[in-house]
């Protein structure tokens, strides 16, 4: 794949250009609320799970943990520490979350809760839901290597669940839920045995129009996961970095 084929139509980089490691820090309030959004959908749930995995918390104490790691995040500037010549943002986070939940058991402190961390509900047990799904054994992942693995795991499947949110909201501003039902019933679905054939006839449409519709909304799920990564992103060195990393393809 071609560093082309990872911007967006017309030759240009998603038009998201902003990253929330400058913007969380902007002294407008609108940019710094839609940084913050964006900061949380993307490691929210990894971090909870990472924590709740890793140091065998109670989803109580995950909980709290997660909220007080935002907080202190927030609070001491951690993301102006960040150099992405060093690493990736994501290796960053995970090695904050390390000595934060370190400090907090060997200091048994209260955790604090509420702070901009309220600036968007972060459903808990949406994510506690999951990982009873996933029936991980944190036995068989106890190698640093391992969580490190299962935390980069996690954040690319909080990135896509956006994309997928993304493509709805975007589906239903066009008039175009069918588009939306389609993606939704084949390439999320989590059985086999449906087919394009299958769809036409529950949809009363063509196969012709399955193929279109499904390839529209292909196309417009990548443009919005490429715009959740490149506004995790500080340059477009980066971006690009991440972007084979996730779509596949040499330079």
């Amino acid at each position: 794949m071609d560093s082309q084929d990872l911007i967006a139509p017309g030759g240009n980089f998603p038009a998201t250009r902003w990253s929330v490691v400058a913007a969380v820090r902007s002294g407008d309030p609108n940019q710094r609320s839609r940084a913050l959004d964006a900061l949380f959908i993307a490691y929210w749930k990894p971090v909870y799970k990472y924590i709740r995995l890793k140091y065998s918390k109670t989803p109580d104490e995950s909980e709290d943990l997660t909220q007080g790691f935002f907080i202190e995040l927030l609070e001491r500037d951690l993301l102006s520490r960040f150099d992405p010549q060093k690493s990736r943002l994501r290796t960053y986070m995970r090695l904050c979350v390390d000595s934060f939940v370190l400090n907090e058991i060997k200091h048994a402190s209260r955790l604090k809760r509420g702070g901009d961390v309220r600036h968007l509900a972060l459903d808990f047990p949406a994510a506690e839901g999951e990982l009873a799904v996933q029936t991980i054994d944190p036995a068989s992942i106890r190698s640093p290597d391992r969580f490190e693995e299962f935390f980069e795991k996690e954040w690319i499947r909080s990135l896509f669940s956006a994309a997928v949110e993304d493509l709805k909201t975007i589906c239903a501003e066009r008039n175009r839920q069918t588009a939306f039902a389609l993606f939704d019933a084949y390439d999320l679905a989590e059985t086999d045995g449906v087919s394009y054939s299958k769809l036409a006839a529950a949809h009363n449409i063509t196969i012709s129009e399955v193929t279109n519709q499904m390839a529209w909304a292909r196309r417009e799920f990548r443009c919005a996961a490429q715009r959740r990564l490149r506004e995790l992103c500080s340059s477009d060195e980066e971006y690009l970095r991440e972007a084979r990393m996730l779509f596949g393809g040499g330079g």
